[in-house]
């Protein structure tokens, strides 16, 4: 029997979709290729570095030589399994600031302002914050945000070298006020991960009404036009899942584009070239994707106040086993417990700077820790200019899609770049650091010019895991708009697409957050209700913002 929905992908929006589609009383089936999100590599918080470059957990996507780096490949991690990149990821929790929002309007997703998406972001939280921000914040909802205990004495010299800097610290960044130093959010809870598949899926689950059936999605099954359910492969054998009512595609940035373009969604040269029948010409489909670049900024401490003397097997072991007894100690921790949003110039309104801070100095992969203690900020711009796309290498669905970002393609992009290291440097070098800092390892002193920096920055710019875009939502008759403002892919009845890939432009810091709103507002326009009351909740913008960069 045919259940109402099917939905394939079970990462952070199809987790929250699956939920609030079963709490209205609707039976959906959930396709998801990965497996159990079981273990304590994905369970243990600072076991955070190790699934996202296991074959079991990640999909393995390569982006093509980047031009514009020197031909450098740079992985793409997605979540392949229960609770998608969630389960994968890093646990930082960022709404994104009030104006990413207001600027998704503007751009033709009306209905997807500030003031229509915060009490999504409200119904989909349980913050376990007391800053006096409750009317921003959700205090029922299954997504538990919490923020680590900062027992490290770097974790507040960060935020005191920032406030010795000149810049506001903030009690909130999800809150009323972004811009700042402060506290950083995390989707942790009782010493465990809180992923989508946590917070929604095995709830949902329990109700009777989900199901979820391990398969390969090859193609969305259209018939006269309409969506009628899910081909994939499953243990050999390619068979449809039937949808009764709609299809509803969540499969994640890279997969949701490749799936529609299998489907015969997208450019129609470009299907053409690979022998797919045409169902509708899209040529947004693939287009507008976006992502964040960082660096890691690393200093020598001059203290042993680091977790380097974890770095080593014994250390892990005890990380681990203390984690695994009691649930708590390092490892219950992401250890990104401090951050910042900053602005990177005068007549910038709201910060397109985000810090992330570290008190160990390793890559975020968990490769080339540095010799001895020290500690990095992870530091990138928010809004480049640089557009990139997803598109078929063949029609055959398990190969995996070209992905070219066509990071760094902008002048402004080397201009923010350099900005960020130099308001770095000065921001270290604040009196906080005084009785911690060494030296600095990377990108090293020696290097101050313009081309110098340049160089550095070509050579160890990252991608920050955040891919999205390639799905842009607009209005219905914007030529590359591929959903509607109510998720419907435009030009198939009964086919709806809702996760990171329909933002119109990428948001302020990660995107876990985002893209869990997404699923809880798409399910509202999927079971036809009125959406929740507009908020009439005004974000702070600094008031000197044209004319001080702090």
């Amino acid at each position: 029997m045919a259940s109402d929905y099917v939905i394939v992908g079970a990462g952070s929006a199809g987790c929250a979709m699956a939920y609030r589609l079963a709490e209205a009383g609707r039976s959906v089936t959930v396709i998801e290729f990965g497996g159990t999100d079981a273990g304590p590599f994905i369970q243990m918080p600072g076991a955070l570095s190790y699934p996202m470059n296991m074959g079991i957990y990640d999909w393995g996507f390569q982006t093509e030589p980047e031009p514009h780096l020197g031909g450098r490949v740079l992985a793409t991690p997605r979540g392949k399994v229960i609770g998608g990149s969630s389960s994968i990821n890093g646990m930082v929790y960022v709404r994104g600031h009030a104006r990413d929002f207001d600027h998704w309007a503007e751009q033709g997703a009306q209905g997807w302002s500030y003031a229509d998406v915060l009490p999504y972001f409200r119904r989909m939280e349980s913050w376990h914050g007391d800053t006096g921000e409750g009317e921003y914040r959700g205090d029922s909802g299954p997504l538990h945000v919490t923020r680590g205990p900062r027992s490290n004495p770097l974790f507040n010299a960060f935020i005191e070298a920032g406030q010795q800097a000149g810049y506001p610290v903030t009690a909130d960044y999800n809150g009323r006020q972004q811009e700042g130093f402060g506290a950083m959010e995390a989707t942790i809870w009782k010493g465990r991960r809180w992923s989508a598949a946590n917070a929604y899926l095995k709830p949902a689950i329990k109700t009777g009404r989900v199901k979820v059936e391990k398969g390969f999605a090859r193609r969305v099954v259209i018939e006269n036009g309409r969506a009628t359910g899910v081909e994939i492969e499953q243990k050999g054998q390619v068979v449809v899942i039937p949808a009764a009512r709609e299809v509803i595609i969540a499969a994640s940035s890279i997969n949701s584009p490749k799936l529609l373009l299998l489907s015969g969604i997208g450019p129609a040269a470009h299907l053409a070239e690979h022998g797919v029948p045409l169902v509708a010409d899209r040529p947004g489909v693939g287009q507008n994707l976006q992502d964040h670049l960082e660096l890691y900024l690393q200093f020598a401490a001059s203290q042993p106040v680091s977790l380097y003397k974890y770095w080593n097997l014994w250390g892990k072991a005890w990380v681990g086993a203390q984690w695994l007894f009691t649930g708590g100690g390092i490892g219950a921790s992401n250890q990104f417990e401090s951050c910042a949003f900053i602005r990177s110039k005068p007549g910038v309104d709201y910060p397109d700077i985000q810090y992330h801070f570290l008190p160990i100095a390793v890559r975020y992969d968990g490769k080339a820790a540095a010799e001895g203690h020290g500690f990095q900020t992870h530091v990138g711009p928010m809004r480049s200019a640089s557009r990139g796309s997803v598109s078929l290498r063949s029609g055959d669905p398990r190969v995996a899609p070209k992905i070219l970002f066509n990071y760094m393609s902008q002048d402004s992009d080397w201009d923010d770049f350099r900005r960020c290291i130099r308001l770095t440097r000065e921001i270290i070098g604040q009196d906080a650091f005084k009785p911690y800092l060494k030296s600095e390892i990377q990108p090293g002193i020696g290097l101050q010019s313009d081309d110098e920096l340049n160089g550095f920055i070509k050579e160890h710019v990252e991608s920050a895991y955040h891919p999205c875009g390639t799905c842009r939502m607009g209005a219905a008759s914007d030529p590359m708009a591929v959903v509607d403002p109510e998720a419907r892919v435009i030009g198939v009845e009964g086919l709806r697409l809702a996760d990171s890939s329909i933002f119109p432009r990428v948001t302020n810091g990660n995107l876990n957050a985002p893209s869990i709103m997404t699923g809880e507002k798409a399910a509202d326009h999927i079971l036809g209700r009125t959406a929740l009351p507009r908020s009439n909740l005004e974000p702070w913008i600094n008031p000197g913002w044209q004319v001080n960069q702090r």
